[in-house]
């Protein structure tokens, strides 16, 4: 790690301008919040694996910024030459450099790597003291990763309309109308769910989201996508061509920017398909490039004129959010499965803790029986998540995990996102709570669930806390609201029961989940965040519903579902808003010895009851015999 920032400072000081600081982001090109291992330079110049953090070397100092989900992570993980810096409690990145670095200090930063919304932001904080944001020519980690891992070539291939349930001639055609309206001739896409989404492909550069690394642009006459072409067989070619979109190589999307700029890319091109155009070329005056500042480059902003840019969310998160009835019916359906994969992994978990560990099981309270005998095969947070993977691969439609599984054990389920590794992972025990956070990625949809369980005797606390929990799980699930309501106004329900006893946690409530995309999608979520206000909550929209507590050096509990979102039927409709309500899609039982019933209501109780006998029913044609008597007993009514 010595070498690595030495390295990194050499190139620092030879650099033109010389550079004081260098920032080194998470994303990639496309501001991804998982990325390939050939972008993952953040992690290799400071050895924090969270998905989330941005690095900051000076001639004489490391900082780290990430946010509340990793800091017990980053604190493990970074060396003494590091110091961690917590986003919320210390200042922002962009701050600490205007108040620590001398006046006109030069900063740099591969521009491909940051947004042009945080570029900006950073450019006005440095400006009050002449502080000057360096875009350099190449990316300076990149010079000094010697074993960097190369990019991969992995297939593009098409998502059919069986799965996606709309064509990308309806979705290219509804584009170019909200392209017309905001007077804009074209706009470069640059997130890689939104180019997978609108052109119905999907692939695997990435690991666990199946998306391809691909720039899109369109204007109201053609449609271009940038992408390896080793990546595109000529039938995924064909199928991209019958669309009117134009295949280009990947490099090659800087320079069509330009063109786009200067209004020659349709010139440029051999087809003009006008057919699916909104407007032919002399009849239009539209003249802005609609350009997303969360998700594209500054490396390509900067090619533009910014007065002739319309700095604006992509029309397409919302568009992709706004789940069609196709996809909706996937999701719910791939749901079904990964619940009856995730009720198979606790029935084989329950047994082997009870014959390894002499646990007294899922179901009853008693004290450990006998220690686990040296020659019996130990149960460790990586086996049992390998074996949970198994149960998943053996449903339909199944493609990969959609992240890695937090599969946590005692002390560390409180670190919010654990990442358990063979060589330093725990021990299953009976004695402590195990949390897993898991998900797959199915053709029909995408998945994301969290359960918390305990094989032997829970303490009072743990039990408060997990009852806790659970009361603002169903608080947030059971909420009615009236249309235009926001994420940041529900955000509460989930941490009222929590804040009665002064506990809470230091994680958003709920994200927006992809379809056989990305397991955490925009533009919505529930959150204290203050962006969870820029976008009201609509009908057919997929959210999360996972509060949780986590005591540092103890245990963690969390608790998730996806839910979905529709018109409630309420007796009034007070202002004509239209009401609206949450179904969940998530089936598994939640561990009724962990709940706490005396603090309960009738009606946490009788939902509690109601959501049970729906596990039975739907997961019931999945289980063998012996998987449906343990499912039985783990739903049975709480009701006196």
């Amino acid at each position: 790690m010595a070498d690595i920032l030495a390295s990194l400072r050499s190139s620092m000081a030879s650099h033109s301008p010389p550079l004081d600081a260098l920032l080194v982001p998470s994303e990639d090109y496309h501001q991804s919040e998982y990325v390939s291992a050939s972008d993952k330079r953040r992690q290799f110049v400071s050895g924090f694996t969270g998905s989330a953090g941005l690095a900051l070397i000076t001639k004489n100092e490391a900082r780290l910024w990430t946010d509340g989900r990793y800091f017990l992570q980053a604190m493990q993980q970074l060396s003494d030459q590091w110091k961690l810096m917590r986003i919320g409690e210390d200042p922002t990145v962009d701050a600490w450099i205007s108040d620590n670095l001398q006046r006109e200090a030069a900063i740099g930063v591969d521009p491909w790597c940051v947004s042009v919304d945080t570029a900006q932001r950073w450019e006005r904080t440095f400006a009050k003291k002449k502080q000057k944001l360096v875009q350099t020519s190449t990316n300076l980690v990149d010079e000094v990763w010697k074993n960097r891992p190369p990019a991969e070539i992995n297939s593009v291939v098409d998502h059919p309309l069986e799965f996606s349930g709309r064509s990308v001639t309806e979705k290219l055609k509804d584009l170019r109308v909200k392209l017309a309206n905001e007077n804009a001739h074209g706009i470069i896409i640059a997130s890689l769910d939104e180019v997978a989404w609108l052109y119905n492909i999907r692939g695997s550069d990435v690991s666990y989201s199946p998306v391809v690394h691909a720039f899109a642009i369109v204007t109201l006459n053609s449609a271009f996508l940038y992408v390896d072409k080793r990546k595109v067989s000529s039938k995924v070619s064909s199928s991209l061509q019958e669309n009117g979109i134009e295949v280009r190589e990947y490099g090659a999307v800087s320079s069509d920017v330009a063109k786009l700029a200067s209004n020659q890319l349709d010139q440029a091109t051999g087809v003009i398909s006008s057919q699916n155009g909104v407007c032919e070329n002399d009849t239009c005056d539209n003249y802005l490039i609609w350009v997303d500042p969360a998700s594209c480059c500054y490396a390509l902003f900067s090619k533009l004129d910014a007065n002739m840019v319309l700095l604006q969310q992509s029309p397409l998160a919302l568009a992709k959010a706004l789940k069609n009835p196709v996809e909706l019916e996937g999701l719910k359906n791939a749901h079904i499965r990964d619940g009856a994969a995730v009720v198979q992994f606790l029935v084989w978990l329950d047994k082997q803790m009870q014959e390894i560990y002499g646990a007294s099981g899922y179901f009853s309270e008693g004290e450990v029986a006998s220690k686990r005998r040296p020659e019996t095969t130990k149960l460790t947070e990586v086996t049992v998540s390998d074996k949970l993977e198994g149960f998943r691969a053996s449903k339909e439609h199944f493609r990969g995990l959609s992240f890695p599984t937090i599969s946590s054990v005692g002390p560390n389920a409180a670190i919010i996102h654990y990442s358990p590794q063979a060589e330093t992972c725990s021990e299953l025990d009976p004695n402590s709570i195990y949390l897993f956070d898991s998900g797959g990625q199915y053709l029909d949809g995408t998945t994301d669930i969290t359960r918390t369980v305990h094989f032997g005797k829970p303490t009072a606390h743990e039990k408060a806390c997990y009852t806790s929990v659970l009361k603002g799980h169903i608080a947030l699930g059971n909420a009615r609201f009236p249309n235009g309501t926001n994420g940041y106004a529900l955000d509460i329900l989930a941490r009222l029961p929590l804040w009665r006893y002064g506990l809470d946690y230091r994680h958003g409530t709920g994200h927006g989940i992809g379809s056989y995309l990305n397991v955490h999608e925009g533009p919505h979520q529930i959150s204290f965040r203050p962006h969870a206000r820029n976008v009201p909550l609509q009908v057919s929209m997929t959210v999360t519903d996972e509060p949780g507590y986590y005591e540092d050096g103890s245990f963690g509990v969390r608790l998730e579902n996806v839910l979905v979102i529709k018109e409630a039927d309420t007796e009034f409709n007070f202002g004509d808003k239209g009401y609206l309500s949450f179904d969940h899609i998530t089936w598994a039982p939640y561990q009724i010895k962990l709940i706490d019933l005396s603090l309960l209501t009738p009606e946490e109780i009788q939902w509690l009851d109601t959501y049970h006998s729906k596990c039975r029913e739907i997961l019931a044609p999945y289980m063998d015999k012996n998987e449906m008597e343990w499912l039985k007993k783990a739903t049975e009514t709480v009701s006196a």
